[in-house]
Order: C-alpha cells, then structure tokens, then sequence
C-alpha cells in the first residue's frame, strides 16, 4: 500500500484553511448580530430610527448563508458518486 502523503498534506491543508474561513465568517455575522442589538439598545426610545442599523442585518445574513453554502458544497462533495 502506498500513501500519497503530498495529496494528504494537500487535503489537510485545504480543510483546516475552508475550516477557519467558515468559522471567521459565522464569528463576523454573530458580531454584527450583537452591535445591531447593541444599536437597538441604546436607541431604545428613539422609534423612529427603525430600531438598530439595517445594515449589520444584512450583513450578518451574508454572512450565514455564505457558511450554509459552504455546508452544502461540502455535503454535495460527500455524497457525489
């Protein structure tokens, strides 16, 4: 049996890097979800800001449906014949 240990370094690296990019990015939504609400927070009596800055949602969903991409992309390599 011979082991190609450059493929194995290869796919090692490859999925610590996709591992840490994912993580980084569903770190960043999770931040933007709580300086939203800390926005919310302190404009707590002021309605009529739209409570909280539209854009850190919007981002923070980027940022989640770029993790469930990459979720799915590694579920469609797993089960692809």
């Amino acid at each position: 049996m011979h082991i190609k240990w450059n493929a194995l370094a290869q796919t090692a690296g490859i999925s610590f890097g996709v591992t840490v990019a994912v993580v980084s990015v569903f770190a960043l939504g999770i931040l933007a979800l709580s300086r939203r609400e800390a926005a919310q927070g302190a404009h707590e009596g002021d309605r009529a800001s739209g409570g909280g800055k539209p854009a850190l949602l919007v981002g923070a969903y980027a940022c989640f449906a770029v993790c469930a991409a990459a979720v799915v992309y590694g579920l469609v390599l797993i089960a692809a014949p």
